[in-house]
């Protein structure tokens, strides 16, 4: 199993993070930490929390098991690390994508869900990083299960507060977009690319003039 390397596709969302990686050093010239951080990244998003044990790591990124536990209490800790970078990079791209419409919320509404297509249905995703982690980890005070709670509550409240400028008399179309959002992830899973992932938009914009004319 090689790891992606940093900057690469391959974490969703909210995978977060779709530029390309920089030149820099070779990898084994990277400090251990970034090394650890970057394989885990991309072995759980692959391969399953679960299923990736902290051995298979430190192998992957050419650091042993005391190096790894030197910079992460936990395989948990590790986890809920890599999920709060995604979260990080996900905001960083919401906030890109709302820019670019000014102040507008129905527009930046429209854009969220035009952008979400793209990255819904890019080769390399399979699904949001944070509902993965969220469906694997059940136990209530795992960190890396709060960590994907509470991320998901934030986004529903983004939706919230954007439906509610547009003039939503209701939360009820921010509910709507929320589960088409998460939907889509699902399809993007299950039925591939050509599958409804590709119609995000579209309906996206149907329930929009549905609750706002």
């Amino acid at each position: 199993m090689a790891a992606r390397k940093s900057g690469e596709v391959g974490s969703g969302e909210l995978g977060a993070g779709t530029a390309c990686a920089p030149d820099g050093p070779p990898a084994s010239k990277r400090p251990a930490r970034d090394r650890i951080f970057e394989t885990a990244r991309e072995l759980f998003y692959q391969h399953g929390i679960r299923a990736v044990g902290v051995e298979a790591i430190a192998a992957e990124a050419e650091a042993t098991k005391m190096t790894l536990y030197r910079n992460f209490p936990s395989k948990d800790e590790l986890v809920a690390e890599v999920l709060r970078e995604q979260e990080r990079e996900y905001w960083a791209w919401w906030d890109g994508v709302t820019a670019c419409c000014c102040t507008d919320p129905r527009a930046q509404l429209e854009a969220i869900f035009d952008a979400f297509e793209t990255k819904a249905c890019d080769m390399n995703v399979h699904g949001c990083p944070l509902s993965n982690a969220a469906i694997e980890l059940h136990e209530e005070n795992h960190p890396a299960q709060q960590v994907s709670v509470n991320y998901k509550r934030s986004l529903h409240g983004r939706l919230i507060d954007l439906c509610r400028r547009a003039g939503a008399a209701d939360d009820e179309l921010a509910d709507a977009l929320m589960l088409l959002m998460e939907g889509s992830y699902t399809a993007r899973v299950t039925l591939g690319a050509d599958g409804p992932a590709r119609s995000v938009a579209r309906a996206a914009r149907s329930l929009i003039r549905v609750h706002l004319g």
